[in-house]
């Protein structure tokens, strides 16, 4: 990606939920769900953020479009600071900023039809007429692959790849400049998550969006995403160009993520299976020093009491790895 204004900026954002147990709800600890990460998308880039279930990717893009409230840090947007507006200062913002969820059965109102449910942000932000509204609407059914006069029939009526269709359709409503994509294709079919990889590629081809990316398969990351921020127990490990990450990846974590998954690149052959020892620890009792040092083969004294910072080791690859410490510390991954 080319150099330019990010639109859209997060500076070691945050975000712990209270762990509470007892008859009385009392306070026993916090689970460091998002743990201080910083990165950047930039105007008509993919941005992919993948790591294990439970790693905080989800509560990551959750916290960036403000439906949950970010603990600590900065949250830009086309260079606002956005991270602590009320609802009625984040109206304006929220037109720009959109979702597509993971489970296109979840997602949607069975009790709205088609129509409805994607004319439904629309009517919330008083935009057009209904008859406008309803022309808005056949647009955006046909653009992602549907007959207009399919916007009449109920959730319960369509495949789960018409679905994540209509989800899609809802997104793109409001003319949004970045949509948050979590795990948008995981509870679909090989066959039919291609399709709809192929129709968000289209759609950022032809729109110009941005998308947050997050997913946990590699195959589907490499496909999509321009660069990938690699997460780990909350936090960035390892944040880089597509091609960078997936031919000379730099973090132990990613390396064990990169073997344990067939890669059909030939500088991939013969790659070494890493094999990770123990469980991933508890967010709530979170290790010391480098999060990921219980389970490293390259681990040492120094990973056991100090935090590594994210470092650029090459131009656009940091990475946050005692192994890797000449470079200088980057507080935050600008798109490059």
């Amino acid at each position: 990606m080319s150099a330019t204004a990010p639109l859209v900026e997060v500076r070691d954002l945050r975000k712990h939920f209270p762990v509470r147990r007892g008859l009385f709800g009392t306070g026993s600890g916090q689970v460091h769900a998002v743990d201080g990460i910083s990165f950047a998308v930039a105007p008509g880039e993919t941005l992919g953020l993948v790591g294990e279930s439970g790693c905080g990717k989800s509560t990551a893009g959750r916290a960036l479009l403000r439906l949950v409230q970010p603990s600590e840090g900065e949250i830009r947007f086309r260079g606002h600071d956005i991270t602590r507006l009320n609802e009625p200062a984040m109206l304006p913002y929220r037109r720009s900023m959109q979702m597509i969820q993971q489970d296109p059965y979840a997602s949607l109102n069975p009790r709205m039809t088609a129509g409805e449910i994607v004319e439904e942000p629309l009517v919330i932000h008083r935009m057009g007429s209904r008859v406008e509204r309803q022309e808005r609407v056949v647009q955006l059914f046909e653009r992602v692959g549907l007959r207009p006069e399919q916007r009449h029939a109920y959730p319960h009526e369509f495949s789960g790849g018409q679905r994540q269709r209509i989800g899609i359709a809802r997104a793109l409503a409001l003319s949004p400049a970045l949509i948050v994509c979590d795990e948008p294709v995981s509870a679909l079919d090989v066959s039919i998550q291609a399709q709809i990889i192929n129709l968000l590629t289209d759609l950022q081809e032809e729109l110009g969006l941005s998308y947050l990316f997050v997913a946990h398969d590699l195959a589907v990351i490499e496909h999509i995403s321009h660069r990938v921020a690699v997460m780990y127990l909350g936090r960035i490990v390892e944040l880089t160009d597509r091609t960078s990450l997936f031919e000379t990846p730099l973090h132990p974590y990613t390396e064990a993520l990169l073997s344990a998954v067939p890669i059909a690149r030939v500088s991939a052959r013969g790659r070494k299976r890493v094999v990770l020892s123990g469980d991933v620890p508890s967010p709530v009792n979170r290790p010391s020093g480098c999060h990921f040092h219980t389970r490293c083969p390259y681990a040492h004294a120094r990973c056991r009491l100090e935090e590594p910072a994210l470092r650029a080791v090459r131009d656009g690859h940091l990475v946050a790895c005692h192994l890797h410490d000449a470079g200088p510390a980057l507080p935050l991954a600008r798109p490059h």
